[in-house]
């Protein structure tokens, strides 16, 4: 059987794309006692409000309709934001030679939170450049979060 996550993604995808957006993600979660269903938006020049809006009214549509859900939750639309989670194999490749946020598990060198430039992908693996000789890698049982990093 599938996931929600799954599920919800494969009846979304048309309407994303009908709004000349793409599904960057789709989180079912628990917060403070309350599902939560995210679509996460991303599109050419920036998700805007009304991008939300449109996918909102016919996800929501789509949702009642389909019923993959059982129980009640709260349904979000939003941009994937600036400073996304990678998590894709195809997310690492798009965005080799970013600027990232690597956050591990468990200490690493005395630290947990590694700022540099995405250098590689391997496997699962993380590359990191930090200006060294040698980039840092992290393997994937250590990676609590890769995310993009703006910086000003």
């Amino acid at each position: 059987m599938k996931k929600v996550t799954e599920l919800v993604a494969e009846l979304a995808a048309p309407a994303v794309a009908e709004q000349g957006c793409t599904l960057w993600d789709v989180e079912y979660v628990r917060e403070a006692g309350q599902w939560y269903l995210r679509l996460y938006l991303d599109k050419d020049g920036g998700v805007d409000i009304l991008d939300c809006e449109a996918v909102s009214r016919k996800v929501s549509d789509l949702l009642d309709q389909a019923d993959p859900i059982e129980g009640s939750y709260t349904f979000e639309v939003s941009s994937a934001g600036a400073e996304r989670p990678l998590k894709r194999p195809s997310d690492f490749e798009r965005f080799l030679g970013s600027p990232v946020l690597v956050k591990t598990y468990k200490p690493k060198d005395g630290r947990k939170e590694f700022a540099g430039v995405l250098a590689g992908y391997d496997n699962g693996a993380v590359l990191l450049d930090m200006g060294g000789a040698e980039p840092l890698r992290f393997e994937k049982p250590e990676l609590a979060l890769v995310r993009l990093r703006v910086e000003f």
